[in-house]
Formats: C-alpha cells, sequence, structure tokens
C-alpha cells in the first residue's frame, strides 16, 4: 500500500490537482530514456588492469548503454530500444539483442503485459500479468529536468528484474523459472528498486515493466542499472498507435525461461562434447 509523507502531502495534491485537468482522455506522451549498466566482472577482473577494463567497457557499450522510447496513454504504454550502431564495427549487436527486451507493451487497467521476444531468430509472444510492486513512498523530492518528482522504493524478486536475460553463470544456477539452487531448495533473493516519479504527469506508466506510482516515472535505480529520462514530449501532434504486439509463438514468462535455459545448456554441452572429441 502506497503511502506518502504528510510533510509532502500539500504539494503532491497541489501538483496533481493542477495538472490532471491537463489531461483528457485521448491523451498521449512519448518519453526517451537513456540506460546505463555499471560492468561487474567479479573475481575475473580483479586480475585485469584498469586499461584492459577500459578496452571491455568499450567493446561493451552498445550493451551496457542503452537508449529507449516509451509511448504512453493514461492506460498503456510501448517500450522499445532505439537501436544504435556499434562505434567499432557499424553493425546492430545481434547476440546482445538474444538477451535484451524486446517491444513491451503494459495496460495498467487490464493488469496485461505483453511481450516480443527474438531468441536465436525465433520470436516468442510473451503475454502474462503485470509484475505487483508494492511501493513505498518516500519523503524525498528532486527536480528531474523540469518536473518535481518524488522517491518510492520497492522490494522485486530478482527472478523478475530483466527475466529475458541470461548469461552462462545463471543458468548453472537455475532451474525452470530460475528462482531454485541446483539442489531443488527454493532460493528467493529480491533487488531494491528506487524510482523517481512526477505528480506533473499524473500517469501511472513508466520504463520497462515499472508502474503503478501517481506520476510518470522519470527514472529507475536496480542494482548495478540506471535508467533516466532525458525527454518528454506531451500531446504531439502526430500520435502513434498504442497497441500490443501480436506474432511470434504465444508463451508465459516462465515457459520462455524454461525454452531459454533449455537450449543455452543445449549449446553448452555441444560446444564441451565438441572439445573432449578433439
Amino acid at each position: 500500500m502506497m503511502k506518502l509523507p504528510l510533510k509532502n502531502t500539500v504539494i503532491f495534491l497541489s501538483l496533481f490537482v493542477f495538472t490532471s485537468c491537463l489531461f483528457s482522455q485521448d491523451f498521449q506522451g512519448k518519453a526517451i530514456y537513456f540506460k546505463k549498466t555499471n560492468l561487474e566482472l567479479g573475481s575475473w577482473g580483479a586480475r585485469m588492469s584498469e586499461q584492459q577494463k577500459k578496452q571491455i567497457a568499450e567493446r561493451l557499450k552498445n550493451r551496457l548503454e542503452k537508449t529507449y522510447s516509451l509511448t504512453f496513454s493514461k492506460e498503456a504504454s510501448t517500450f522499445k530500444e532505439i537501436e544504435q550502431l556499434d562505434a567499432i564495427s557499424g553493425a546492430t549487436d545481434s547476440w546482445g539483442k538474444n538477451f535484451s527486451p524486446g517491444l513491451i507493451y503494459k495496460n495498467i487497467k487490464t493488469n496485461q503485459l505483453v511481450q516480443n521476444q527474438e531468441f536465436y531468430g525465433k520470436q516468442f509472444l510473451v503475454k502474462d500479468s503485470l509484475q505487483p510492486i508494492s511501493w513505498k513512498m518516500d519523503a524525498e523530492s528532486k527536480k528531474i529536468g523540469n518536473y518535481m518528482c518524488f522517491k518510492a522504493t520497492a522490494q522485486i524478486p530478482n527472478r523478475n528484474l530483466e527475466w529475458w536475460s541470461f548469461s552462462w553463470n545463471s543458468i548453472g544456477n537455475t532451474s525452470n523459472n530460475g528462482s531454485e539452487s541446483p539442489d531443488g531448495n527454493t532460493d528467493e533473493s529480491f533487488t531494491e528498486v528506487t524510482a523517481w516519479y512526477t505528480p506533473q504527469i499524473p500517469v501511472g506508466q513508466g520504463p520497462l515493466e515499472y508502474y503503478g506510482l501517481p506520476g510518470l516515472i522519470l527514472e529507475v535505480s536496480a542494482g548495478n542499472t540506471v535508467l533516466l529520462c532525458s525527454k518528454i514530449i506531451l500531446n504531439p501532434d502526430e500520435k502513434d498507435t498504442i497497441e500490443a504486439p501480436s506474432k511470434g509463438k504465444e508463451v508465459s514468462k516462465e515457459e520462455y525461461q524454461t525454452t531459454v535455459i533449455a537450449k543455452m545448456k543445449e549449446f553448452r554441452e555441444n560446444r564441451m562434447g565438441g572439445r573432449s572429441r578433439r
């Protein structure tokens, strides 16, 4: 349950009442977000020089730094990556695309998530409910661009954070749904997510799967990743169609994870089997 500290209630209500009248039923907006993920090399990185780390970060820049667009109305939104060419090769990151979010459609009125995912050339249509988020609203506030924003935090299960992304290390420690260890014991761990939302744009939308606050989410921090809004366009002259994707094999989140993990294990076994035959 969301609770706003009393000392910010007057400011919040003033902004909300003033701006609500500006947003009609056919209201639409677009927000551009820049996503940056800090490179984590673990124990392997401890043996590397700073120059080597810098070189790896440069090679992985297209995966560590991405730009997205969020097109939103009061009820629904679509979130997609704005693809950029690699500065070194001049091509898009085809390998990284297998573990990046596709087009995300959220409908907060019907509690519906529909997401396009591509894995090794095969199209999937992930249909599921929106993940429940229990936001705790904070007294802290700050400005992002021209918008007054308020802080909110939530504890989200790690299996729900970037569920489309996998690594060779992670598949060795997960079962079908990514929440169990190899011995079958449930190991539910959480990450604290911090969001900054503005009641000046009174819609419950946000980037990725984040939603459910009384204002557009302009910034999100989760683990080593930060998403920050850099541009907002309200009621553009030419409106986009906000609709769910429809192409691909229909699966749930759990079914998609099961499929990808099984395929990655198959790749690994084939690779190791090839080495053993040499």
